[in-house]
């Protein structure tokens, strides 16, 4: 295979699992095991990352807790898309500083995107001083030997030099649940939008090996996981970077072959790379839900330039086209940037019409939050505050409408839905999800969680469906 990307010799991994050891014989020594808390912000791939962390916490001996109040060592992982949830993440740190007063032999990591920041890293270094270990994902599989620093030095551990990544097998699991499962295929981003951060901060495209992958989605099958997304920044460029011949479309293809009851999903596509390879793969394999997140950010050709996306309006409205040819009754969901630097007020309009022609199912609605050090953080943005925020509403109430309308048609079906949690709702006590993935409230046995069952589709709202099992 003529691979790109460095892969990690699996003696280092070994290494870290000798400290892994090294932290437990610590830990056994202690009263009672100490507790850890993972607390995650962010995408899909933060939450696969947070099952690795606390994989490897569990191998050093520690439980899980869900609290940071009772918690000897805490891990933030960090999401740095928008300054929103950097200044929520920086909020709740600062608040860590109260239980590390009252509990001097704490530790508080901080990892994730924020880390790979560089005036992030310095905030914490100058202003944070409670922060005892701080690291970029490239490093995540690190994460034994880092920690095991900070204990023998007892001082401040920083680990954010800025590096392409790699790719690193064999790393513990601790998965959040017994249904759903993240699988990461690929890392990191080669697109360079002018308003993301992520390629800045998750380094360059790199792909993991098909057999390692199929290995890894077959266990769970085996261990009776039903429903597994395929996790990448753009998956629609996986195995560009290993030279065998295995794209996506091909890795998707071979995946829903894999025998048992399952559905697979995957995140997040890049429109440029969507191709009708991959919508013919959706549409003839059974185990594929029909189900897919195809962002198209802005209605506006020209402000997609500006954001380079690599595609036109039209181009993707071909592309929607083609692929509700295949599936006529896909589920279309999509991210949407209100108030681009330099957007006009007819520009907006281009993407209510976007939407008004489209009609997704669901949009994720953003407004643009300038990220430092990318290139549409230096761009005029003449556009008033309050017009974008009237802009956001007019289209976060256009799509409530649409959404409302798209699940009044399910109304009178029955479904095939995956029962894949417990609600807090008494009058609907389980939680389950149509193939698209629309979210589905029902009343029935406990028994049910983690099986497929046909749903009477008998009620809904803007954001959920009612039914009842048959």
């Amino acid at each position: 295979m003529n691979r790109t990307t460095p892969v990690i010799p699996q003696d280092e991994i070994q290494r870290q699992r000798d400290y892994c050891n090294d932290l437990r014989a610590r830990n056994s020594q202690l009263d009672a095991p100490p507790m850890a808390y993972v607390d995650t912000y962010g995408c899909q791939q933060n939450e696969a990352d947070s099952e690795l962390l606390r994989g490897m916490l569990t191998e050093m001996g520690y439980e899980m807790t869900d609290t940071d109040r009772d918690a000897d060592l805490i891990v933030i992982n960090t999401c740095a898309i928008r300054e929103h949830a950097e200044q929520r993440v920086l909020g709740n740190v600062g608040a860590l500083v109260h239980g590390k007063r009252r509990n001097p032999n704490q530790i508080i990591c901080l990892c994730g995107c924020m880390a790979q920041e560089e005036h992030i890293a310095e905030k914490l270094r100058v202003s944070y001083r409670h922060v005892d270990l701080v690291f970029g994902p490239q490093v995540l599989w690190k994460f034994p030997e880092l920690l095991r620093r900070v204990y023998l030095r007892r001082g401040r551990v920083f680990e954010t030099q800025r590096a392409d990544g790699a790719i690193a097998e064999g790393l513990p699991v601790r998965r959040s649940g017994k249904v759903k499962a993240w699988v990461s295929i690929m890392y990191g981003c080669d697109n360079f939008c002018t308003y993301c951060i992520v390629p800045y901060v998750r380094g360059r495209e790199r792909s993991r090996e098909p057999e390692r992958i199929l290995e890894e989605i077959q266990a769970l099958v085996e261990q009776g996981y039903k429903d597994i997304t395929l996790l990448g920044q753009n998956v629609n460029s996986y195995g560009k970077d290993l030279g065998g011949g295995v794209d996506f479309p091909a890795l998707l293809e071979r995946a829903a072959a894999i025998p048992g009851e399952f559905l697979l999903r995957f995140m997040t596509s890049h429109p440029k790379d969507a191709t009708p390879r991959l919508f013919d793969v959706m549409a003839r394999c059974e185990k594929v839900a029909p189900v897919i997140h195809l962002p198209f950010q802005s209605g506006s050709t020209r402000v997609l330039r500006a954001m380079n996306r690599g595609y036109t309006r039209e181009e993707y409205l071909d592309k929607v086209a083609a692929l509700r040819e295949r599936l006529p009754q896909v589920v279309l969901t999509s991210d949407v940037i209100v108030g681009f630097p330099g957007e006009s007020t007819q520009e907006f309009e281009q993407t209510l019409s976007l939407v008004e022609q489209v009609r997704f199912d669901a949009l994720f609605t953003f407004l643009f939050s300038p990220r430092e050090g990318t290139p549409a953080a230096k761009l005029p943005d003449p556009m008033a505050k309050e017009e974008k925020s009237a802009n956001f509403n007019r289209l976060v109430a256009l799509q409530n409408q649409i959404s409302l309308e798209k699940h009044q048609a399910y109304i009178g079906s029955v479904q095939r839905c995956l029962v894949d949690g417990l609600s807090q709702d008494p009058r609907n006590n389980l939680n389950a999800r149509t193939p698209g993935g629309r979210l589905v409230h029902l009343q029935g046995d406990r028994e049910l969680v983690g099986r497929f069952v046909d749903v009477a589709i008998e009620d809904c709202s803007t954001w959920a469906l009612f039914g009842r099992p048959l």
